[in-house]
């Protein structure tokens, strides 16, 4: 075991991957001599060279296009889009290409790449640089989109995404890159693509959240923990989405808060509550209530904290359901 935080854990499972398969290649903006922006490709241009830890241009859309290509002829790209905001031009690609490729081969051709996108806000940076696009991607019938929120099942969900046959969206929480430290196995290990966690059991509210959040959450559950029995899940993965863990928990704690950093309309957390809905609405007692990003652009750094949620929004909102 090492004590590693999040960006460690990603570095490492890169590591790996590439130490055990020569067709896994990294591809990105300073990728390589730099180490990347916030050092998770650090010494693996110095260890496999220029020809599998390439800097490319400032080209997102060829960064996507490229691994496309590769994927498509026995490589296993790993791209970087260096920042969350710069990722839309790689929609096109991944919409009309990528994630269809398996479907408009019958088969015959699949897609296994992973693109990494180091998104959301709480690093005080510029704009475009502090983005939670997770919805778009979402959205792409054919995708993977998965986000991990601690060192330990970063790792285990990137090499897992890695070895998968299809296009693989990795959304990176930068802004618990090196704010969460944590044991994590040496060895490589796989964590399953589709599956949440429960972090916490709980018998009063079920909260649901993902990637940054995660830690925020906690932090607003440590406040309430003398009142409620609060129930943390962690969906690690929005698509394909683990539906029968969070309605599971749901249906017990008769209460749910859905966390996300996002704006609110059209995002992931409203089609967890229209889930929920269909599912278990005779079980609820009480509305499931969402603590959400607002329906605006992310504002400028000495904005951005009234613009994330934050442990006392997720404690009113808690107190909303716990009181219905």
């Amino acid at each position: 075991m090492s004590v590693l935080n999040l960006a460690q854990a990603i570095n490492q499972a890169l590591m790996q991957e590439m130490e055990k398969d020569e067709s896994v290649i990294v591809l990105g903006e300073d990728v390589g001599t730099d180490g990347g922006v916030f050092r998770v490709t650090e010494g693996l241009w110095k260890k496999f060279g220029g020809e599998r830890v390439i800097d490319t241009p400032l080209a997102e859309s060829a960064i996507c296009g490229v691994s496309i290509g590769l994927a498509i002829n026995g490589m296993k790209p790993v791209g970087e889009i260096q920042f969350d905001g710069f990722s839309l031009p790689c929609i096109d690609q991944l919409y009309s290409h990528a994630a269809r490729m398996r479907n408009r081969t019958r088969g015959r051709l699949t897609v296994p790449m992973v693109l990494r996108i180091p998104y959301s806000g709480g690093t005080r940076a510029l704009e475009h640089h502090s983005e939670s696009p997770e919805t778009l991607f979402v959205h792409i019938p054919g995708l993977k989109v998965v986000v991990p929120s601690t060192p330990y099942n970063a790792k285990g969900l990137l090499i897992s995404s890695i070895r998968d046959p299809d296009p693989v969206i990795f959304m990176e929480p930068k802004r618990v890159y090196h704010a969460i430290k944590e044991e994590v196995p040496n060895e490589s290990y796989e964590l399953q693509i589709g599956k949440a966690r429960i972090i916490q059991e709980g018998t009063d509210v079920t909260v649901i959240t993902w990637g940054a959040m995660l830690k925020v959450v906690r932090e607003a559950v440590e406040q309430l923990s003398e009142k409620y029995s609060v129930e943390i899940v962690d969906m690690q993965t929005l698509s394909p989405m683990d539906e029968e863990t969070f309605i599971k928990s749901v249906q017990k704690t008769g209460r749910a808060v859905v966390v996300q950093e996002a704006p609110k309309t059209c995002g992931v957390a409203a089609e967890i509550v229209s889930r929920v809905n269909e599912k278990i609405l005779t079980s609820l007692e009480a509305p499931v209530q969402r603590v959400t990003g607002w329906d605006t652009t992310m504002p400028l750094p000495k904005l951005e904290e009234y613009y994330l949620p934050n442990p006392n929004r997720i404690g009113k909102a808690i107190e909303t359901v716990m009181n219905f």
